[in-house]
């Protein structure tokens, strides 16, 4: 169970310094070891590790097309059992972005905002690793949810 102080966003700073941490990453569907390989939920999980010393969870493995068939957004519930939701326009550095990658699908890309003004994220992209790039008007198009790190977990 996690326990939110009044300030939720204090780990921010820290989550971008580890985010960076991992450029250069390469992508590898379901992992989460930072040189050797992630996915998009594998940094944000590594991030969770380094920050809290744990896993947030145990999870199943995934496929590629998450939940799509099935249409459930189980990536953003998941992201509300641990992390602080957000509004969309209150940016901050260190931020949990969730996008959907296409109208009406489920969302299913995470990274984190790394920069604001100009504004630029953080994460793991399919043929491209871990990658820091700018927040251009079609990706911020796709962020459906913006989440904050809590300050402390149980």
């Amino acid at each position: 169970m996690m326990h939110l102080g009044p300030d939720s966003s204090a780990e921010g700073p820290r989550a971008v310094e580890i985010a960076r941490q991992w450029i250069a990453t390469p992508y590898r569907h379901q992992a989460s070891t930072r040189g050797a390989g992630c996915d998009c939920l594998g940094l944000i999980r590594g991030i969770w590790r380094e920050l809290y010393g744990t896993e947030p969870e145990t999870l199943p493995a995934y496929s590629r097309d998450w939940s799509e068939p099935q249409g459930e957004e189980r990536l953003w519930c998941a992201a509300l059992r641990h992390l602080k939701q957000k509004d969309l326009h209150d940016v901050a550095p260190g931020d949990v972005l969730l996008f959907r990658m296409r109208a009406g699908a489920v969302a299913k890309h995470l990274g984190l905002q790394s920069e604001q003004d100009p504004d630029a994220f953080v994460h793991a992209y399919q043929g491209h690793g871990v990658v820091e790039t700018r927040l251009s008007c079609p990706w911020r198009r796709r962020i459906v949810a913006r989440f904050a790190f809590p300050q402390e977990v149980n």
